[in-house]
């Protein structure tokens, strides 16, 4: 199977529609107040995207009130869980709101991985990110974890690889993974919460020539 992408972290018309033009499967709004990305629900909604392409938005442990408004106004497909939410909390979300539910398992040793378990049942993908330094954000900070702890793992669900991936090093990234999705935020920027229409489709070529 190819692999796809998710670009993550946008806010803006250029940078949603290179991503689709780029071949993107999937776009990703954040709605957590202290990542620079983050964006109301109104303003993503606002960012056209055809059918096909998945609307996933990146929540840290959110209540429901914010799913709710969020799900709503930006017209998400999925919700991307990036806390400390258990299984119980993941399907309950799924449940409550009829959307497709992505879990981040933060790794830096093939123990972690481990976690991704705990989530059969509960959600749909398992997204592989890097764990980051206590009392930092959850993610979006360009650090990756080695990605040959992937090696000879039996995934317990569908899944995608996140942390640290730029157009230079995806294509290593899936040769060494065979990740079904990658999925990138600061790998196609030029500051912080910026994202880089050229990088964007650097990034997706680089994939659609894989």
């Amino acid at each position: 199977m190819p692999t796809t992408a998710k670009i993550c972290g946008l806010s803006t018309p250029d940078t949603v529609a290179a991503a689709v033009t780029g071949g993107a499967s999937h776009v990703g709004f954040v709605f957590f107040a202290k990542s620079p990305r983050d964006v109301v629900p109104e303003r993503a909604g606002s960012l056209a995207t055809p059918d096909s392409v998945g609307r996933i938005g990146v929540f840290v442990d959110p209540d429901d009130a914010l799913l709710a408004h969020a799900i709503a106004s930006a017209r998400l497909t999925g919700v991307q869980l990036h806390g400390d939410e258990s299984p119980e909390r993941a399907a309950a979300i799924g449940a409550r709101y009829g959307v497709e539910i992505w879990k981040a398992v933060p790794v830096r040793t093939r123990a972690d991985l481990d976690a991704a378990r705990g989530f059969r049942g509960a959600v749909q993908r398992i997204l592989y990110d890097a764990k980051t330094p206590k009392g930092t954000l959850p993610g979006g900070m360009g650090l990756r974890f080695d990605w040959r702890l992937l090696e000879g793992f039996v995934h317990p669900l569908p899944w995608a690889l996140s942390g640290g991936l730029e157009a230079s090093n995806v294509a290593d990234a899936t040769a060494i993974t065979h990740a079904p999705i990658v999925d990138v935020s600061s790998g196609v920027e030029r500051a912080p919460g910026i994202k880089d229409v050229g990088k964007i489709a650097a990034f997706l070529g680089t994939i659609g020539n894989l």
